[in-house]
């Protein structure tokens, strides 16, 4: 690599319109010398004054935007993925505030760790940071945090204020050694859905895989505004079909990377959080809702096992089969 390896920016987005000015605007603020911005844009229709923003940064070059006709976001990281050119993709969302040396932040441990394939950044996230009053602070990680079967409810790339190796990062601020598209063939799995919910962690444990560490650097951060409305997601977090695709992903990713030990406890773990409501999820105790999150656990892991059956003859690359096609 050069002292200044070319960074591909990716920013998937979809129904958000002032913030991804911001994000843009933030972006493009950069003291990085050597960095390409690709928006990746499912939003069907902005409004007036954020297409003419779009534009005028596209006219100039400032950034490369393309407009997709479906809602992805596996599938838009994919897409992105083969129209960059970078020694290094960095994946942001739609809706965060960056520092100047960002970029730089992330381009620093490739250069000096040539064993780390992944850069997870910290993310100070508002409505985590929040609940915390902004006071809790994590120097290690547990050794849980490493266990791929329970590793979800410790890995706090939150409050950790030390770095360390890490399982997996957070979709909003992650990048990634270009050889791990290109010499390793890995792409995001589109068969993630909905809000594409653990896609990232799926792609963290297949990335392992290769040899290459995850590390997480606190100094690569970014705050992280958790927009209510709007987002990389084709559906309402509120919405029936989202819970529905949220057990779908978890047990697919169990079911896809785990052993049978591994993905037995994450099973349980899930059911006792999220279905049952205990801590960290602090969910309703209610019988009526225990029993209708019990329902979708229950069809979310039917199917995942019918997705993983369907992989013996389709691997569900839905969306980069069209582009490939086109």
């Amino acid at each position: 690599m050069t002292s200044f390896p070319l960074i591909s920016v990716i920013i998937p987005t979809y129904g958000r319109e002032d913030v991804l000015q911001n994000s843009l605007i933030d972006v493009l603020k950069q003291d990085y010398p050597n960095f390409e911005v690709l928006v990746a844009d499912q939003t069907p229709k902005h409004q007036p004054e954020i297409e003419a923003y779009l534009e005028e940064l596209a006219s100039a070059g400032k950034i490369k935007w393309f407009r997709l006709k479906w809602a992805s976001l596996p599938g838009a990281r994919n897409y992105a993925v083969r129209r960059s050119t970078g020694e290094i993709i960095l994946f942001i969302d739609d809706d965060v505030q960056l520092h100047p040396g960002f970029l730089g932040s992330h381009a620093k441990n490739y250069l000096e760790k040539p064993d780390v394939g992944a850069v997870a950044g910290r993310v100070f996230d508002r409505m985590k940071l929040g609940d915390s009053g902004g006071k809790l602070q994590i120097e290690y990680l547990p050794p849980q945090a490493m266990d791929p079967g329970i590793a979800w409810y410790y890995i706090d790339l939150v409050h950790t204020v030390k770095p360390q190796q890490v399982l997996s990062t957070r979709g909003c601020n992650m990048s990634f050694r270009r050889e791990i598209f290109t010499q390793y063939g890995l792409r995001f799995d589109e068969r993630f859905r909905g809000s594409a919910v653990r896609e990232e962690s799926d792609f963290c444990l297949r990335l392992r895989q290769t040899g290459y560490k995850i590390w997480y650097d606190p100094e690569a951060y970014l705050v992280h505004l958790g927009e209510e409305t709007g987002g990389c997601h084709d559906i309402s977090m509120r919405s029936l079909k989202y819970q529905l695709t949220f057990y779908h992903n978890h047990f697919l990713m169990g079911l896809k990377n785990l052993t049978a030990t591994q993905a037995l406890r994450l099973y349980v773990r899930l059911f006792d959080c999220h279905v049952l409501g205990r801590p960290p999820c602090h969910k309703s105790g209610s019988p009526i809702k225990i029993l209708t999150r019990g329902f979708f656990y229950t069809l979310g892991f039917f199917k995942a096992l019918i997705t993983v059956i369907q992989s013996l003859w389709n691997d569900g690359q839905i969306y980069t089969r069209l582009d490939e096609i086109g």
